[in-house]
């Protein structure tokens, strides 16, 4: 078996009330610390709503259109989430993965990257901006945030990317506390239709992913001979 067939791989239809999802994460992170139960991705979608990371200002939150606001306890600040969003929630060991936090966020960050790639999408990082980036006609524009949460070596929560959200719904925010660059879609940039692509792509790198969290590639994306 690979490294890969030791996760399990969930994608829930429709759309999953946030609490159900908080509390079944929180309950998977426990078992997974207790060796009960697999490491797991989780891809679904929300209804809309916003959360609240623990560096949230309250001042960055104006919800015009009375959105339910949930306490997160992920790090970072306001998100939306809702329809045409792809959230992943990414339960990981990393007490068997090499206890680098930072390395995890490098992972998981050039994981979404090449996903996009296959999509045809040149996305990026940037340099004090967690997230992933794109170019809209000549603008950087944010079309996937990232929100993490470790509890005892097992890493919680995970990364949104915009398919077809309704990108006004973002307005109710200041997204991750960034007013200086604008929110996009897959949708915006003139792919629709595009989940079942981007899930089957996400899985078919995800043994790239655990490759490069283990320290199997270097921090230009290439593999360590």
């Amino acid at each position: 078996m690979d490294a890969s067939g030791a996760i399990e791989w969930r994608v829930s239809p429709g759309l999953t009330p946030y609490e159900e999802a908080l509390a079944d994460m929180e309950a998977r992170a426990a078992a997974i610390r207790a060796s009960e139960a697999r490491e797991l991705v989780w891809l679904l979608e929300h209804p809309p709503l916003y959360t609240a990371g623990t560096s949230a200002d309250p001042a960055e939150l104006f919800n015009p259109l009375g959105f339910p606001v949930h306490a997160a306890g992920r790090g970072g600040r306001y998100t939306y989430h809702g329809p045409g969003q792809r959230v992943g929630y990414v339960l990981i060991d990393l007490d068997r993965r090499g206890r680098d936090v930072r390395r995890f966020v490098w992972a998981l960050e050039g994981w979404l990257i090449r996903t996009l790639a296959e999509l045809g999408v040149a996305a990026h990082r940037a340099p004090g901006r967690i997230g992933i980036w794109v170019d809209r006609d000549g603008t950087e524009a944010k079309i996937g945030a990232l929100g993490l949460r470790v509890r005892r070596w097992v890493t919680m929560h995970g990364f949104s990317i915009n398919l077809c959200p309704e990108l006004s719904h973002f307005s109710g925010i200041v997204p991750c506390g960034i007013s200086d660059f604008p929110v996009t879609s897959l949708d915006e940039m003139g792919l629709s239709d595009v989940r079942p692509r981007f899930d089957l792509a996400l899985r078919h790198g995800l043994e790239e992913f655990l490759f490069s969290l283990e320290g199997g590639m270097d921090e230009g994306g290439a593999a360590k001979a």
